[in-house]
């Protein structure tokens, strides 16, 4: 269980971790994460977990991929050879990892799993996991178009739909867009985001998405 003053703790020791752009983004994607909460009904203490897991869910993106790598050789987090041919992926891994490493009490199974998937997200993702990934994409300090176009989105669909279809929806949308990217880029593409988006489009089958 967290509480405000553990909160306060994260917040004191993760700026030795993040770049100042990148605390920006963190501190942005905790508030994000706290307007959603809020939306979806979460409880204190659930809102307090998903605030924190969003303070910690970068807080090793200043390794570079060769440090990346390393780091999960040297704390047993397990990759595949076609992994290492998608760097922007283990930041999240080794994420989780350290954030568990830093909060041992903290840090709980549901925390370490939206830290972890917070860049490919996966199937049949909980309600924090799936705030969490949200959040990082649509948060305001991204001026990317696509964060901004599912920013806007996702609110005008909260106007219109069930929240949690309305959330589903954004998914879906949010992975259509990263697919795009990153076949434009000739990019690898990571099976739990393929394996999300057919999870996700299964849910909403008939819809009007």
């Amino acid at each position: 269980m967290i509480n405000k003053t553990e909160l306060d703790k994260i917040l004191n020791v993760i700026p030795g971790y993040y770049e100042p752009k990148k605390l920006a983004h963190a501190l942005s994607v905790e508030r994000e994460c706290a307007a959603l909460a809020d939306i979806y009904g979460m409880s204190c203490d659930d809102t307090l977990r998903l605030r924190a897991a969003a303070l910690l869910h970068d807080i090793t993106k200043r390794l570079i991929h060769t440090e990346q790598l390393e780091y999960c050789r040297a704390n047993g987090i397990p990759f595949t050879e076609d992994e290492t041919h998608m760097p922007k992926i283990f930041h999240a891994r080794t994420g989780a990892h350290l954030a568990r490493k830093l909060f041992p009490a903290l840090v709980d199974d549901e925390m370490y799993d939206a830290i972890y998937y917070h860049t490919t997200a996966k199937p049949a993702m909980s309600l924090m996991c799936s705030l969490l990934y949200l959040a990082d994409y649509i948060e305001p300090t991204r001026k990317f178009t696509d964060c901004v176009k599912l920013r806007g989105e996702f609110y005008g669909l909260l106007e219109s739909r069930d929240k949690f279809e309305a959330l589903n929806i954004a998914l879906i949308t949010s992975f259509n867009l990263t697919l795009t990217d990153l076949v434009a880029e000739n990019g690898s593409i990571h099976v739990d985001i393929i394996e999300a988006r057919n999870y996700y489009m299964q849910l909403t089958k008939g819809e009007n998405i």
